[in-house]
């Protein structure tokens, strides 16, 4: 399973709450310009679990232009900044199996995608995702790899 670990798009700070936070115009973009780069890797995601946050709902707008229908995609309430890693991992994993999803792609936040990095590929120091930044894990039978991370600057 190759599972694509995505922060959100760049976004403003002026809502009501950190729940209601938008994409800016360069966060669209730069969501833009990964989605085209990934495209080169991957054709299609299985599974796609995206938080309930609208900047991070926002930006799987933005990479579905670019993709086919994922099989499924779903809404896990648990994939908020401050999520628990652990149980999140336990979470991306059960849905995996259970969709039997070769390709997934998750859109989160920091600091949670860091810690589930850490949580996923034991040994691994938490990394910084740069917004839109895109992090590939390789799992083969039950072990995690981390093969690369690359933000919207490391592309163009």
């Amino acid at each position: 399973m190759q599972l694509f670990l995505m922060r959100h798009g760049e976004a403003g700070y002026n809502a009501h709450s950190d729940r209601e936070r938008t994409l800016t115009d360069m966060g669209r973009h730069h969501t833009g310009l990964m989605s085209n780069w990934l495209g080169l890797t991957i054709k299609e995601f299985d599974l796609v679990l995206v938080s309930p946050y609208l900047r991070a709902q926002q930006s799987w707008q933005e990479v579905r232009k670019h993709f086919p229908e994922p099989h499924k995609w779903i809404t896990l309430d648990e994939l908020v900044p401050s999520g628990d890693p652990e149980q999140v991992a336990h979470l991306v994993l059960a849905y995996a199996e259970q969709y039997a999803a070769n390709n997934v792609l998750v859109v989160a936040h920091m600091p949670l995608l860091g810690y589930l990095v850490s949580e996923l590929v034991p040994g691994v120091e938490p990394p910084l995702f740069a917004t839109s930044g895109v992090t590939l894990i390789d799992r083969q039978n039950g072990t995690n790899h981390l093969v690369w991370q690359h933000a919207p600057h490391s592309i163009s």
